[in-house]
């Protein structure tokens, strides 16, 4: 089973990261009937609480993993979708405790590995994060490595680790060249770096696959402003105003604020 579990405020998520459910690498139908239907009844509600948990409906989305959770005790995928409720409730003692049951019944899984470095990554223990980050990623049969990279890109870059979510975003755009959220991020990291060049470019590759938004019409305006394009800081500055007036970039913009 699948989940993004980024959650992160952006309209251009990277294509296939998304969240179709799908059989656990470690999590078997069982062969004998009566085991076997159990896991799969359980599945079902766990299925239906991720896609709640994925639309924010939390309420529901927990309900559906308790409900499994009641049905199968040993299903960890639940136990894992009750893990990421919990962190989006901010309830860290709950989503923990239902994290280091999932690793119990189901070690090495990919996915839960990935959520629970998500989780670790939201509760200030970024390096230990990285750790279940690269699990997911290297173990073979980790069929969604990207997602996996992004949260380490996205962890990385909350502590200021430039270097580490360089090389995620690298590792992405090599399995992915279309990724648009990782093309973003690199293009930030370029600019905060002063290599204003490099921002450019790698913002007109995403806007030539995707329409601007504010997050990267405020980033444009910026770097443009860095070369001394006025043409193209108006350009940015106009589209923002235009079709983004209530956002919070527009309103650093109005506010004359530049960073």
């Amino acid at each position: 089973m699948r989940v993004n579990v980024l959650l992160l405020s952006v309209l251009f998520l990277m294509a296939g990261c998304a969240t179709s459910p799908s059989a656990s690498l470690s999590q078997p139908v069982a062969q004998q009937s009566g085991k076997g239907d159990k896991r799969n009844r359980a599945r079902v509600h766990a299925e239906l609480g991720f896609a709640y948990y994925e639309s924010q409906r939390l309420g529901p989305a927990l309900e559906e993993a308790r409900v499994a959770i009641g049905i199968d005790s040993g299903y960890a995928l639940a136990y894992n979708l009750l893990g990421l409720v919990y962190t989006e409730l901010r309830e860290k003692t709950s989503a923990e405790e239902a994290f280091h049951r999932a690793l119990q019944l189901a070690p090495g899984d990919p996915d839960i590995s990935n959520s629970y470095g998500w989780f670790l990554c939201q509760v200030g223990q970024e390096q230990k994060a990285q750790t279940y980050f690269q699990a997911a990623v290297h173990n073979p049969l980790y069929t969604a490595p990207v997602i996996a990279l992004l949260n380490s890109a996205t962890c990385a870059l909350k502590v200021k680790n430039d270097a580490l979510a360089t090389d995620a975003l690298g590792q992405i755009l090599q399995l992915d060249p279309e990724n648009l959220r990782a093309l973003y991020l690199t293009a930030e990291i370029s600019y905060r770096a002063g290599r204003f060049g490099e921002a450019r470019l790698r913002l007109s590759e995403l806007h030539r696959r995707s329409e601007p938004t504010a997050e990267t019409s405020w980033l444009a305006l910026r770097v443009a402003r860095k070369l001394g394009d006025r043409s193209d800081e108006a350009r940015f500055m106009a589209l923002l105003r235009q079709k983004f007036p209530d956002s919070p970039e527009t309103q650093k913009t109005l506010q004359g604020i530049s960073e």
